[in-house]
């Protein structure tokens, strides 16, 4: 079932995605070669709860920490531990918090050092493919509308949207319905309303679209072990337009 937000939900809601914000800017200060993924993550649950809010990762479904950390041909759900960052890395962040009974989602991808052309041209096509997106998020429109708008934005620059990981709906539960792809035909699915509230997140990869997960159960890999990139923000559909909650 599709679970429409009032105004006022949705300001809970984007004052959630603030949080999530302060954390992104600490990141990209923070990250720098010989730095942990734990300590990194560390620091971002101390932020968020600092701000009298709850890490929605941390225990969510069993996953032990607060921040997934995915790097190079991590694709997402990547697990903190104490490995360092690299120069020339590729960091995926995936953020989420709870406050005031709602959820806000998003992720951002961040490089370490100085990285090879490609890398900064999937960065560049991965955010760009997000904002495609959004741009689609508008009354009237239909569900793949998003979708297409994604995946066009990734192939046309020769790059694979991984299609077995999707967006979603979020409010009082992590993931609501609407499933949101990043790949498929426009002009389908259930038409939006004012009052949807969807995570639209790109997974892009250099290569093959094609993945699996780790020993640890939870790392999610590019088939052919090339580069990934996410980004990802929270966004409420109203009658003037995509309202982003997380930038």
């Amino acid at each position: 079932m599709i679970v429409l937000k009032t105004d006022s939900q949705i300001d809970v809601i984007e004052a959630n995605g603030a949080i999530l914000k302060e954390c992104f800017a600490f990141a990209r200060d923070y990250i720098r070669a010989g730095r942990t993924r734990a300590a990194l993550d560390l620091e971002i649950e101390k932020i968020i709860v600092a701000r009298g809010a709850k890490p929605a990762f941390k225990g969510f479904q069993g996953f032990p920490a607060s921040t997934c950390i995915s790097v190079n041909e991590e694709v997402v759900h990547g697990i903190p531990d104490e490995r360092e960052f690299e120069d020339g890395d590729v960091v995926g962040l995936d953020i989420g918090v709870l406050k005031d009974d709602y959820y806000a989602d998003a992720a951002r991808t961040i490089t370490v050092g100085g990285v090879s052309d490609e890398a900064q041209r999937l960065l560049r096509v991965t955010q760009e493919a997000l904002d495609k997106g959004i741009e689609q998020a508008r009354v009237g429109n239909r569900l793949t509308d998003i979708s297409h708008a994604v995946e066009q934005c990734a192939k046309s620059a020769g790059f694979s949207v991984v299609r077995s990981l999707v967006g979603h709906g979020i409010g009082q539960q992590m993931h609501e319905e609407p499933q949101v792809p990043n790949f498929g035909p426009p002009s389908q699915g259930p038409e939006l309303e004012e009052g949807l509230v969807l995570a639209i997140e790109p997974m892009v990869n250099a290569g093959t679209g094609d993945v699996f997960t780790l020993e640890d159960g939870w790392t999610i890999v590019t088939a052919d072990r090339r580069l990934s990139a996410h980004f990802e923000d929270t966004v409420a559909i109203t009658n003037e337009g995509p309202r982003i909650l997380t930038r």
